[in-house]
């Protein structure tokens, strides 16, 4: 039961790590192209 619990919490901080991860490349390829991120979008 308790490998259980240990894989359900490393997949979501598996999870949470890619959407910081993903998050963090989106605006600096925002910022390469001359865009400004505001919250979660790149307004140009």
């Amino acid at each position: 039961m308790f490998r259980l619990i240990r894989l359900v919490v490393l997949l979501m901080l598996a999870f949470v790590a890619g959407l910081f991860f993903e998050r963090d490349r989106q605006s600096k390829l925002c910022q390469d192209l001359g865009g400004r991120w505001s919250e979660t979008i790149c307004q140009r």
